[in-house]
C-alpha cells in the first residue's frame, strides 16, 4: 500500500517544491534583467501556479496516459471552480469586478466550449494545441495591453500573477535581495525546473500504479487525486487572497488559472503529444467543466459576488461529482 502512494505524494512534493524555486529563480532573473513587474506578473508568476499541471499533462500524454494528461486539465478546472471556490467564499466572500467579469469570464467559457467542442469530435492535434497557444499569447498580450492603461482595467492574468505574488513575498520583484546574483537566480530556477521535472515523472508513475492496484481507471485518478493536488498552489494562493480581502483577485486568480489550464497545458499536451481526448471525458466530464463554468459566472453576475452560500453550493456540488465518478 505504501509503496503504491508514495511516489503519487512524493511526486506532488517536488511539484510544489519545484515550481515554486522554478518561478522564484525566474522572477529574479527577470528582475535584475529589467522586465518590468507587470510582464513579469502576467508571464513568469501567471504560469508559475500552472507548472505542475503543465509538466504533469505533458509527462502523462508523452507516457500515453491520456486520462491522466486530460484528466488533470478539465479536473484542474472543475477542482478550481467548484472545490478553491467554493472554499474561498466560505473564508470571505468573493467580490467580483464587472469589467474583468465580462471579458475574462466570457474567455474562460469560450476556451472552455472550443476545447469540449474538439475532444467531442477530433482528436487533440498539433495544429489544435499550436491555435490554443496562439490564442494564450493573444490573451496575455491584450492583458498586458489592457493593464498598462490603468489599475481600474485588472483582469484574470494580472489577479493569476498578483495573487501568487500575495501569497509568497520571494516572488515579489521589489523585494528581491541584492545578495542574490544573476547566476544564483539562474540556478534556483534551473534547480526547480529539475525538481518539477521529476516531480511530474513520479507523479505519473504513482497514478499510473495506484489505477492499477486498486483496478480505478486512470482518467478517475487524472480527474481527483492528480488534479487537487497540482491545483495546491491555486487554493492557497485564493484563500490567501480572500483573508486579505482582495476578493477579485481570488476571483480573476481562478478564472485566470482556468484559462491558462485550457489554452496553455490544453495547447502544450496537445503539441508534445497529440492524441484522443478520451471517451469519458469529452462525453461527460467536459460537459460538467462546461456547467460549472456558467454557473460560476451567474454567481458572479447575480450580485457581482460569490457569497459563502453559494460557496457551500459549489463545495457540495464538488462532492456529488467525486462521488458519481468515484467508482
Amino acid at each position: 500500500m505504501f509503496e503504491v502512494w508514495l511516489p503519487l505524494l512524493g511526486g506532488l512534493v517536488l511539484l510544489l517544491v519545484g515550481g515554486e524555486l522554478l518561478v522564484g529563480g525566474a522572477v529574479n532573473v527577470a528582475t535584475r534583467l529589467g522586465v518590468s513587474p507587470l510582464v513579469i506578473g502576467l508571464t513568469l508568476v501567471g504560469f508559475g501556479t500552472s507548472m505542475p499541471e503543465l509538466v504533469t499533462s505533458v509527462q502523462a500524454g508523452l507516457a500515453g496516459s491520456s486520462g491522466i494528461a486530460y484528466g488533470n486539465i478539465v479536473g484542474s478546472n472543475i477542482a478550481n471552480t467548484l472545490l478553491i471556490m467554493g472554499v474561498a467564499a466560505l473564508v470571505m466572500p468573493i467580490a467580483v469586478e464587472s469589467r474583468a467579469l465580462r471579458r475574462d469570464g466570457v474567455t474562460m467559457v469560450a476556451a472552455t466550449l472550443v476545447f469540449a467542442g474538439i475532444a467531442a469530435f477530433m482528436p487533440m492535434s498539433r495544429l489544435a494545441g499550436l491555435v490554443f497557444i496562439l490564442a494564450l499569447c493573444a490573451y496575455i498580450y491584450i492583458a498586458f495591453r489592457q493593464e498598462s492603461t490603468g489599475p481600474s482595467d485588472h483582469g484574470a492574468a494580472f489577479d493569476k500573477g498578483a495573487a501568487r505574488q500575495e501569497a509568497g513575498s520571494a516572488l515579489t520583484p521589489t523585494e528581491v535581495r541584492p545578495a542574490r546574483s544573476l547566476g544564483f537566480s539562474l540556478a534556483t530556477a534551473i534547480a526547480g525546473l529539475a525538481l518539477v521535472i521529476i516531480g511530474g515523472t513520479f507523479l505519473v508513475s504513482g497514478a499510473v500504479a495506484l489505477a492499477r492496484g486498486f483496478g480505478i481507471s486512470e482518467t478517475v485518478i487524472g480527474l481527483t487525486i492528480v488534479a487537487v493536488g497540482t491545483s495546491m498552489p491555486e487554493m492557497v494562493t485564493s484563500v490567501v487572497a480572500g483573508l486579505k480581502k482582495q476578493g477579485d483577485v481570488a476571483f480573476g486568480n481562478i478564472v485566470g488559472s482556468n484559462i491558462y489550464n485550457i489554452l496553455g497545458i490544453g495547447g502544450f499536451t496537445a503539441l508534445i503529444a497529440p492524441g484522443a481526448v478520451p471517451r469519458e471525458i469529452a462525453t461527460f466530464d467536459n460537459l460538467v467543466m462546461i456547467a460549472v463554468a456558467f454557473l460560476l459566472l451567474a454567481f458572479a453576475f447575480t450580485s457581482r459576488r460569490v457569497s459563502r452560500w453559494e460557496g457551500g453550493v459549489l463545495l457540495a456540488l464538488y462532492a456529488g461529482y467525486v462521488f458519481l465518478i468515484w467508482p
